[in-house]
């Protein structure tokens, strides 16, 4: 008898769980979610962030309120989403440089990429090199020849953190071309940007955006290449690092996408994927989207979501492996 109330009981509860699953969907957000941006505001992420929240906020019929905490190559905010509850309520608006690399190159990094679960990306970047108005180059094989010639005293380049896509970039560079640059780490692109246009570092591979296009329509910098295989379509004045002689075959892109702690209810990441696609149909997000030189992620299911943050944890962790990135 014991045994059969046993069963009765776990039957019941395994019928609560079951109906409670419709239910949790229906029924979150029932408070405003937080969208947690990896470096300061002002910066790339940032700008994508405050664009799609409106729209979200709308799909979710709840406030989506963006919040920025920068450092540790944006670590230190993917953790901080880590250690709150994982129901939904703090999202993380992820790229590469935080969830796949920072583990790889900093010591100090405790997440896994496994911890994080892609619920859909958000939009592709255009990268460029970018540097001080008065450095005497005007393309990235100029670039490659000033440094050549520097000899004891190395270009400054800065970047958003050790361990940072754009770090293991001019890693990359150095390997191939057989220069050397002194690296000046940053907690987000915009400030990275104040010192690019004050002439504190170099020179910098970074995200395009509006800013920087305002900063180099002022002369207060130059943006001498970007590192996609073709021209953008946002940035056509602009030639590839391909062109070039000294890089023929160099081209990186970055991506950003809403990921959320790997326990969270499938209820709750159903709900957000929904909202998150629907978002990014929306014509007024995908042309604020285009005016920072940033492309709309094409719709994609939770399973191919999922199969591509996989594949691209491959992609960088192979990157990471040929240039023998170490913790530091």
């Amino acid at each position: 008898m014991a045994r059969r109330l046993l069963s009765t009981c776990l039957g019941l509860l395994a019928g609560l769980f079951v109906g409670a699953a419709p239910s949790l969907a229906q029924t979150y957000p029932v408070k405003p979610v937080s969208l947690m941006v990896p470096y300061p505001a002002g910066g790339p992420s940032d700008a994508i962030a405050r664009i799609l929240n409106g729209a979200l906020s709308r799909e979710l019929g709840q406030p989506v309120l963006v919040e920025n905490l920068g450092g540790v190559s944006g670590a230190l905010a993917a953790q901080k989403v880590l250690a709150a509850p994982a129901d939904g309520q703090l999202l993380f608006q992820g790229s590469p440089n935080e969830v796949i690399l920072s583990p790889l190159a900093n010591a100090a990094v405790r997440l896994r990429t496994e911890d994080f679960r892609l619920v859909h990306p958000v939009a592709d970047a255009v990268m460029v090199f970018v540097t001080r108005k008065d450095l005497g180059v005007n393309a990235v094989d100029e670039l490659i020849a000033l440094a050549r010639r520097s000899g004891d005293k190395p270009l400054l380049y800065g970047s958003v953190g050790v361990g940072s896509l754009y770090h293991l970039i001019m890693e990359n560079v150095q390997s191939v071309t057989g220069t050397r640059f002194s690296h000046v780490p940053y907690k987000g692109n915009a400030p990275l940007l104040q010192d690019l246009a004050g002439g504190q570092v170099d020179f910098a591979v970074l995200v395009y955006s509006a800013a920087m296009g305002a900063l180099a329509d002022q002369g207060r910098l130059k943006v001498i290449g970007q590192l996609g295989a073709q021209r953008s379509e946002l940035l056509r004045q602009v030639p590839t690092v391909a062109e070039g002689q000294t890089l023929p075959h160099f081209s990186y892109k970055i991506w950003s996408g809403v990921m959320v702690p790997r326990q969270t209810p499938e209820p709750v990441v159903a709900r957000l994927h929904e909202a998150i696609g629907k978002a990014l149909q929306n014509p007024t997000v995908r042309t604020q989207l285009a005016a920072q030189t940033q492309v709309a992620a094409a719709p994609m299911s939770l399973a191919e979501s999922a199969r591509f943050f996989e594949t691209e944890t491959a992609r960088y962790r192979g990157i990471a492996r040929q240039i023998n990135l170490q913790p530091q």
